[in-house]
């Protein structure tokens, strides 16, 4: 049931982003196709994230560490002549496997408070490492010469681009559903509800979830390469922990263990942010409380709330 719900969701989600470039167009408004595509980016992130938190109950505050390394994986072939996106992308998500699979092969054998600093200070390792790399502009980051080529698929073009994230994140939105509702997904859950019970019945845990762990950071390497062909810059504030905090908000906003939910907290979160800043200067002091409400009061997050009392999928 819960499957056929989020298919459906999926669906309807995905046709109605796919409108919007037309609607833009006819509107003579092009922003909104790039900052539709910025949330759908950030929203792939947030899934990401929402793997391991969501349905691991692993709160790793160092998620923005695979954004940053996805788009230096990009930024750095780029600065010495490769272009080629089969190469950057592949690059992107498979550097952040490995980093992924280093960390949480340390954090993982920890819990609570200590796994949340450890993959904090990992990620603030890797931050202070890319301001080091003055090569690459250091602190001040550097510009992308030109968007990831793929052959007759032009990333210059806005809605080409804009429909390629669509279709990434659809494919890791059904993907990541089959994986949490497989065999492998349960002894996930079941290790976040009760790790000595699924130990004791056979599974091996901390493998379980350094595969998950891996998965990702994979996943929020290849965020990383969108962003940094969505920006056409990529600077060490990729990696920051403030970065981090942002992405795992929206993954609280929108719904914990729901997959669907981080995508809604990514649209809406950034949303707001779009909207308020337009209106004020102080946009934060008015995001806040906003935030806050919802956190209090919507306990399963907005996901929750467009559910009504239906029990979340996780």
């Amino acid at each position: 049931m819960a499957r056929g719900r989020r298919a459906l969701v999926l669906g309807v989600g995905g046709l109605a982003l796919a409108l919007v470039p037309p609607l833009a167009a006819a509107l003579n408004q092009p922003f909104y196709v790039d900052l539709f595509r910025r949330m759908m980016i950030f929203a792939l992130a947030a899934a990401s994230l929402d793997l391991i938190l969501g349905y691991g109950g692993m709160v790793s505050f160092g998620h923005a560490a695979y954004l940053g390394i996805g788009a230096y994986a990009v930024g750095i072939p780029a600065f010495h002549g490769v272009d080629n996106g089969f190469v950057q992308w592949g690059l992107a998500i498979v550097a952040s496997g490995l980093a992924a699979l280093v960390i949480g092969a340390i954090s993982i054998r920890t819990s609570g408070v200590y796994f949340i600093m450890i993959t904090l200070a990992f990620a603030q390792m890797l931050y202070y490492l890319g301001i080091s790399l003055e090569t690459y502009g250091g602190d001040n980051g550097m510009r992308l010469a030109r968007r990831s080529l793929f052959g007759p698929v032009d990333l210059t073009n806005p809605a080409v681009f804009y429909y390629v994230v669509l279709v990434i994140l659809v494919l890791c939105l059904v993907v990541g559903g089959h994986v949490v509702d497989s065999r492998f997904g349960m002894v996930i859950r079941a290790a976040r509800s009760n790790e000595p019970r699924a130990r004791a019945i056979g599974f091996s845990p901390f493998r379980y979830k350094l595969a998950a762990f891996t998965i990702a950071g994979s996943m929020g390497g290849l965020a990383g390469a969108l962003l940094a062909n969505q920006t056409e810059y990529l600077t060490p504030d990729f990696m920051h922990w403030t970065r981090s905090g942002e992405i795992m908000f929206m993954v609280i906003l929108g719904g914990m263990g729901t997959l669907i939910g981080p995508v809604v907290g990514a649209i809406v979160l950034l949303l707001l942010e779009d909207v308020l800043s337009a209106l004020t200067a102080h946009w934060q002091i008015v995001l806040g409380p906003i935030l806050i409400t919802v956190v209090l009061f919507a306990r399963r997050g907005l996901h929750g709330l467009l559910a009504g009392a239906r029990p979340r999928d996780g």
